[in-house]
Order: C-alpha cells, then structure tokens, then sequence
C-alpha cells in the first residue's frame, strides 16, 4: 500500500490537470460513485457512516464548490435544493444514481449563463466611478443573495468593481469593456466543456472532502498528474500550455525539453491541431486544455505534430507544421538543489555555509528500490555529501512552501541527520499505533543544522522538522507554527479494488483516502498545531487563514504515549539563539515591512471591500507606490553582506567547478518563487513574503543564516553562552 500525503505542490497546466474527455470505455459514474461511497464509509479514519447528516453537510459544501463566492445561486436555490437533496444524496451515492449532481450543475449552468448575459447589459452602460459606495471583495462567508433582484444588485456593484480595476491597470491591452466581455466568454466556454466525467469528478471531490480536507477524488488523468508530481518526470515534448481565447497556447519550453532542444516551437505559439505520427489532424481549436495536453503527450521516442499559429505570425491564418519525437522529461525545478553562501563567520574570518532547497518529499513510487528510481533522500545525501566537500560549517534545510509528500521519504531523510532511532507514530481507526523508525546508524551531516519553515510547510516538512526537534539535533526557524496537517492519505486505484470498474486499470481513477493521523515521537501530534519554531521571524504568511484549522471539517487534535528515544547530546542554545536574532530583527527595516505589510493585509481582510471611487483608488494607489519608493530608496543605501552563493544543483553535483551567483540585475524571481512587485504593479505588495525584493533582500534566509552563524559560534565557544540556555 502506498503511504503519501497530500498538499504536494501542483504541477503546471502542460501535465493535464483536470479530467479528461469521456471515452467509450470510460467505466458507469454510478458504479463510480457506488465504489467511492462505500470506500469512504469502511476506509476513512473517522469510520464514519454516509448517513443524512453527512447528506446535509455534502450538499453544502457541493453547492460551494460551484459557487464559492455566492453570487449565482440564491437562497431560494439553496433552500430548494435543500428540501430536495438534503437527507437523500447519501443514498443517491450509496445506490449509484448520479442524477442530483447533473441536475444542481445543470441549474448552476443556466444561472450562470443568464449572469453573463446580463452582465453584458450591465457593459453597456456608462459609470463615472464618483460614487461613495464600496464592493465586497470575498463572499464566501457572506449569505446567499435572497432572490434575483438581491443578487442583481450584488452584480451591478460587481462589475462597476471591475470596471474600474480594468481602468486602473496601467498595462491595459483593451478597453475595460473587451477585456471583461473576454473573461466572462471565457468562463461560459470552460463551463460548456464541463462533460459528464468532469462533473462526477466534482461531484465526488465534494463527497471526500466532506470527510476531510485531504481525501479526494481523482480522475484517471489527475492521478496520472500525481504521479507525475511524486516522481519528478514525464514523457511528451516539454511545454507548458494555457487555454487564451479557444487556444492551447504556449506558456514556456522545459529547459532541455524536445521542444526546448528542437527549438522550431516558441513561446506564444497557439496549438490549432494535433497529429500522432503520420496520422491526420485532430482539430484542438476550443478543445479542453487537458485533452490537448493528452494527445501531445505519448510513448517515449514516438512523433507527435503540431500545427500552430506562430507567434510572430501578422496573419492568424498561418500555420506551421512542427513534428516533435517525445522523450523523458525531467522537471528539474522542483528537485532539491543546495547552495554554499561564503560570508564573514563571527569571528571575523570566512566561513562556508550550506541551504538546501526542498520543494516537495518526491519519490518514483512505482519502482521503489530500483537504482535509478527518483529519491528525495538519495538526491539530498549526493548535495550534501558535496557540501561537506566545500567544508561548509553549518547546513540549512529550507522547507518554506514544501507541502510534503512521501512518509518514506521523510523518515528516511530525518535518518540523515539522527544515529537510528523512531521518527514518527501513525495511528490508524482501530487505534492501532505504528513507529516509522530510520535503521541506518551512519550520519549524513553531524554539524550545526536549522530548519526553516513557513505556515506552508506542511506534513511530511512537519514530520521531518518535528523530529528533529524532539531529538534535539536541529534548530526550527521561521513562522511561529508550521501547516498543521497531522493526518496520513493512501491512495487506492478503484480499477484495482473494484475490477469490474477498469479490468484491473485505474480508468475508473482513484480515491486519496485518508487512513491514518501522525504523531511525534514524543506524543504530540501536529495536526492544527504544527510545528511551533524554535526562533520566530516576522512573515506574511503568518496569518490565521492560512493552515489546516482554516480549513473545512479538519480531523482533531489529540495525543499519543511517547515512544522512546535518545536526545542528541550536544546543545543548541536556543534561548542565546532567541536572544540574538531578536536584536537583529528589531533593528532591520525589511522586517520593519513586513510587519507592517501583515498588518496592511490584515487590515483589508478585515474591512473585505473596495471603493468604487475612483479617485480614492487612485489616492490609495498613489499611498502604496511613495511607500514602495520609499523603501527603495532606503535598500539602496543598504551595504549588503559581503558573501558569495555558489549554486549546486543535482545536474553539476559532481562537477569541480562552483557557479557563482551574480546579483547585477534584480531576478525575475523573488526567494520564494514569485514574481517581485515593481512600482508599476500596484496590487502584488501583500502577495509574497520577499514584496520588491531580488534574492539579496530575502530577510528570512538572510537572518536563517545569521542565527546560522551564532549556532556555530556558540557551538563553538559554548562559554560565551548564558547558563540557563544550552539545551
């Protein structure tokens, strides 16, 4: 059985998120929902029954799902679909009749579609933006409109809202009118290529979360996707694509990719037609995005021909042909790669330091074992044996964003840092409790370790850091608490468990159950709590919003005896640690921001609406641009740390060479991997931790490394440490 855990990063639209089309074989969506049901009701670690309370809740939370934001359905449609649906949907699952959710997607289609074409009424006229009125930004918690004319009101003010923006965006391709005609053309055509599969899978989506938040159900190229996802290569061509205007367009080219390598196909090209072989062309004009990405992906060292509008192309009627032979696609970015940071140790001389970046606990679990099968703790161990190599004097783990992945791995990775010993407790619903324990008594790295975390680190990051933590051997730094996802999911192919539904395939999908919760060796469990760090640092992801007691229907928090364990012997002088990064952080300005860009984000959420004038945007505009100048010009009078970042990724491992890292131009990129607010993007300021910062003014990791540089000191010189203060 496979162990896994939810929260892995999604891949980009190129690796078919989504259903596929409905093919002949494709097995009955009431046999589907029959297997689901009953799976949900005897494997779920609640155990708990698909009975009419459940029903209730189920319809809730489907009505939701199509319509998060409350404003197509009415409390009249609730209210009827309640009396209708309410107590018997659990039977409809249970029995095998798919029929409600056809008939409460079809109503929300027909609501949906009338909105439109009201909504292009609504365009027709004309707005001053002089008014004193303000529009709801997020309606999830609010109620349902009453009736028509209630949610005719809630639109007006609505689009007036978008209108407006739309006038505010200084990179305006269109007028405000054409760019929203677009948006909500675009979003009646998605909606129309919703088929019966796809509305199972939300259908049934809905059901399994209603469980939890981590079970679900997954369509066969969904599970296909994750699959993907946990070990780290494809096969097809190397493109990421997104739907624009009835196109698979092209998004970006895989460095190293065929495509990339081939280097005929470009970026803006638009997908009209796709061929396998010498075979003719499948028109994919106004085709779902997934079932494009399908027919262009296939077996390795097979043709696949597109014909494409090129993007350079003046004309819209030219084509060209391209014919690509597919191959194995490693995608490299979300690998671990390390880094050696050469700056001036405490002591005054240089001193090497390691960070180790880890998006996701990844692993090929289809060949498990197998020597080239893909390994989070195998590509781990070869950077730092490499690290060591450098003699650097201290490691860090950098697990911000990582939302897990394999329990394996994560065990087997914490076996890198301990002699042997437990590393987690799972229990399942008979309350049968099992220890994960690493064997291995070698040690990949003995020396000063921290771990940095953030409110996005999530499951096996909270098993990794929390063992560490209880054995004493690393540092947690970062967010007061990590995710707080405490709970274990399998993933169980419905074609293999009913094999009358996919003769033993997964074309009927599969259902990520979950079956177990997890534990700390020392009984805690981190479901809801997390991982509370040992040294705090100011963030904007820190927020109540964000972790598993946000969410709907989390499983709760309890406790398990501790296992036992040996302490790391040697000291890591937290309270001295504590001490020392708090002056620092006090007196920095980029932690200055960003306590007052989270207090600026909290502010919004709580006041959750817009003015519709538009010379109180523009004035608002205008606060945040001279507050944004203004920081500017204070970085650069900032000398920044004399370091040097040497890059090692698993592809120069083995390389003699280092790569330097250049900061001449600010990257397109910000530490965390979005793209930096400039003065000219009015709206990105709340939205990553690094706001209008290259990778130089990333103040967790350069504050990660300063209490880096106090652990080795006072590793080091353990007198200069307070009394009280080395454990």
């Amino acid at each position: 059985m496979k162990y896994l855990f939810a929260f892995c990063a999604p891949l980009a639209l190129s690796l078919a998120l989504g259903a596929t089309s409905l093919r002949a074989d494709t097995p009955d969506p009431g046999q589907i929902e029959i297997s689901v049901g009953r799976l949900l009701e005897q494997g779920h670690y609640s155990r708990m029954k698909l009975d009419e309370k459940v029903s209730q809740r189920f319809l809730k939370n489907y009505l939701e799902a199509l319509d998060y934001n409350h404003l197509y359905f009415t409390q009249k449609d609730v209210d009827l679909f309640t009396a209708k649906f309410g107590n018997t949907l659990n039977n409809d699952v249970l029995l095998g009749n798919p029929d409600p959710a056809f008939t409460i997607f079809n109503i929300y289609k027909k609501h949906v579609e009338d909105r439109v074409a009201k909504i292009k009424e609504l365009l027709t006229k004309k707005y001053d933006f002089t008014s004193d009125r303000t529009v709801e930004v997020n309606r999830q918690k609010s109620a349902w409109p009453k009736d028509d004319a209630d949610a005719d009101n809630l639109w007006a003010d609505r689009i007036e809202g978008e209108l407006l923006q739309e006038t505010l965006n200084k990179h305006a391709t269109d007028t405000p009118v054409k760019v929203l005609t677009r948006r909500y053309d675009q979003m009646l055509r998605n909606l129309h290529e919703q088929n019966k599969e796809d509305i199972i899978k939300g259908f049934l989506t809905t059901l399994a979360l209603t469980y939890d938040p981590h079970s679900e159900y997954m369509s066969k190229s969904e599970l296909d996707n994750f699959q993907i996802n946990m070990r780290l290569s494809l096969v097809g061509i190397g493109a990421v694509l997104h739907s624009e205007d009835g196109y698979a367009k092209i998004a970006e080219l895989v460095p190293g990719g065929p495509a990339a390598k081939d280097a005929r196909l470009k970026v803006g090209d638009r997908v009209t037609g796709v061929a396998q072989g010498d075979k003719d062309f499948v028109d994919s004009v106004d085709m779902k995005l997934d079932k494009v990405v399908e027919m262009i992906r296939g077996k390795k060292d097979t043709i696949v021909r597109l014909q494409v509008i090129p993007a350079s192309a003046t004309d819209p009627s030219v084509r060209k042909i391209i014919e690509i032979k597919r191959d194995e696609i490693k995608l490299k970015e979300q690998e671990a790669k390390a880094e050696i940071i050469e700056r001036t140790g405490p002591d005054g001389n240089p001193i090497r330091l390691g960070w180790i970046i880890l998006p996701s606990f990844y692993a090929d679990m289809e060949h498990s074992g197998a020597a080239g099968a893909k390994s989070t703790t195998k590509d781990v161990l070869a950077l730092i044996n490499r690290l060591k190599q450098e003699h650097i004097q201290g490691l860090v783990m950098d697990l911000r964003k990582n939302g897990g992945g394999s329990l394996e791995e994560a065990v087997n990775l914490t076996g890198l840092f301990i002699k042997r010993g437990p590393v987690v407790q799972a229990k399942d619903s008979n309350g049968n409790i099992h220890v994960s324990k690493d064997r291995d008594p070698s040690i990949a790295w003995d020396g000063p370790l921290i771990v940095c975390c953030n409110r996005l680190s999530a499951s096996a990051s909270e098993i990794f850091a929390a063992a560490l933590q209880d054995y004493n051997r690393a540092v947690i730094v970062g967010d007061a608490s990590t995710f707080g996802k405490g709970t274990v999911q399998t993933m169980l192919e419905i074609g293999r468990i009913m094999p009358f539904l996919g003769s033993g395939n997964n074309e009927a999908g599969a259902l990520k159950l979950t079956i177990q919760k997890f534990y700390r060796i020392a009984g805690g469990s981190t479901q809801h709590k997390g991982v509370e760090s040992d040294v705090k640092l100011p963030s904007l992801f820190d927020r109540p919003e964000i972790g598993e007691s946000a969410l709907k229907g989390p499983l709760p928090y309890d406790t398990v005896p501790p296992v036992d364990f040996d302490k790391w012997e040697h000291p890591l002088f937290k309270n001295d640690l504590r001490q020392r990064s708090a002056a620092r952080v006090a007196a920095d300005p980029e932690f200055r921001y960003i306590t007052e860009d989270l207090d600026e984000v909290k502010k919004r959420l709580a006041e959750n609406k817009v003015s519709l004038n538009q010379k109180v945007r523009l004035a608002e505009i205008d606060e945040d641009k001279a507050k944004r100048d203004k920081r500017t010009a204070a970085r650069e009078k900032v000398k920044q740390p004399d370091a040097k970042t040497y890059v090692i990724t698993l592809d120069n491992v083995a390389k003699p060479d280092l790569q330097l890292v250049t900061y001449e131009k600010p990257d397109k990129k910000t530490a965390d991997g979005a793209a930096p607010a400039t003065p000219a993007d009015d709206d990105a300021a709340e939205d990553d931790e690094s706001t209008n910062r290259t990778e130089r003014f990333d103040p967790i990791k350069i504050e990660t490394l300063n209490i880096l540089n106090d652990l080795i000191d006072l590793s080091r010189n353990p007198k200069t440490a307070t009394a009280s203060t080395t454990k």
